[in-house]
């Protein structure tokens, strides 16, 4: 499964972090804790400081952010000043803030619904919203009655947000930001785009004029008109973020922090489908307690050399046998951390 962006010939590249971004970036950490435990200190320790209606807010909110990302709140501009960021959304026009808002709150999926307006009246949106959760339904009246007063609460959310705690969280992560973009800038002009998207993390490829994003869906956008922004994230991590409503300039939000490296989806089919075969799994109980040549594996599961062979051509291919030549022989041993990883690595692709 691969996300998709048609690029055109040559279109406009910007490389920058959102303040607005990384604001929902943080806030998304606070509403899905369990899903990021190497976030763990930072979310408790906002957590405790939080002010109880804060806190009420944000969970009111949060459905914005947690499973799907409304697009708006992955700014394409970019901006140095959180303020500055929602500057831009308030100039949003109403059509497509409410478009963009009703889609997450309803858990729409726009590729499922290509003429929303029709597809999707307020009372298909509300029964939507309603078996999501109260605090959907809720949004989604508000959202079709008084629209105005939706777009300055949650302005006031996120004013309120960043003196709580994201002016200190932005501070820290700013420079690193600003620096990782101007890297990916640099070799953007020095390099091209394969070797940008490449270092920024290892689900993005270009291949045939296309930007393939590495994630559990498929879908097409184009940025030949509209131009493409990068846009790092230090709160992020393992998601990429992609705003690709038709008509917005697509924005992808990419982790910086890399804890373990990222597995491309089918590498990790590879190593899933390789341990579902039983007579591998019986030659890596062998392989992880200590390295064997084919002809000890074979003698051990009265196996022919050409099937064990073939079985190790398939572990290997996957990652998760290595050799070692000991003169004439060589030796087959599991890669103990890449097996141990793959819980962690299947929840991160299913996150990404």
């Amino acid at each position: 499964m691969t996300l998709t962006i048609e690029l055109g010939t040559q279109p406009d590249l910007a490389f920058g972090p959102s303040p607005l971004g990384e604001l929902t970036a943080a806030l998304h950490l606070l509403s899905a804790a369990a899903h990021h435990p190497a976030q763990h200190a930072w979310i408790t320790s906002v957590t405790a400081a939080l002010p109880a209606d804060l806190a009420d807010r944000i969970q009111s909110a949060s459905f914005l952010w947690l499973v799907s990302t409304a697009d708006f709140l992955v700014p394409s501009r970019i901006r140095a000043t959180l303020a500055e960021d929602l500057d831009d959304l308030d100039a949003l026009d109403d059509d497509r803030f409410f478009r963009a808002a009703l889609l997450p709150a309803c858990g729409a999926d726009r590729r499922n619904l290509p003429n929303l307006d029709r597809a999707l009246t307020p009372e298909r949106a509300r029964d939507l919203a309603a078996a999501r959760g109260p605090h959907q339904a809720q949004f989604v009246d508000r959202l079709t009655t008084d629209l105005p007063g939706v777009r300055a609460w949650l302005r006031r959310l996120f004013e309120d947000c960043e003196q709580a705690f994201f002016a200190d969280a932005w501070q820290r992560v700013r420079v690193q930001l600003v620096n990782e973009a101007r890297n990916a800038a640099e070799r953007y002009k020095k390099k091209g785009l394969a070797e940008a998207v490449t270092g920024m993390s290892p689900a993005l490829s270009v291949r045939d004029g296309k930007l393939l994003i590495d994630k559990m869906r498929d879908s097409t956008a184009s940025a030949a008109t509209l131009g493409l922004t990068f846009s790092p994230t230090a709160f992020g991590w393992p998601h990429i973020v992609v705003a690709d409503e038709p008509g917005w300039r697509p924005v992808i939000q990419y982790p910086v922090e890399r804890l373990g490296g990222t597995l491309p989806l089918d590498a990790l089919a590879r190593r899933l489908e390789a341990l579902a075969n039983p007579a591998r799994l019986r030659l890596c109980w062998l392989l992880a307690r200590g390295a064997h040549t084919t002809g000890e594996l074979a003698t051990a599961w009265q196996l022919s050399l050409p099937e064990v062979s073939r079985h190790l051509a398939v572990l290997h291919k996957a990652g998760l046998v290595q050799k070692d030549r000991r003169g004439r022989y060589t030796l087959h041993r599991m890669d103990l951390i890449a097996v141990s990883r793959l819980g962690t690595d299947l929840v991160e692709a299913m996150l990404r």
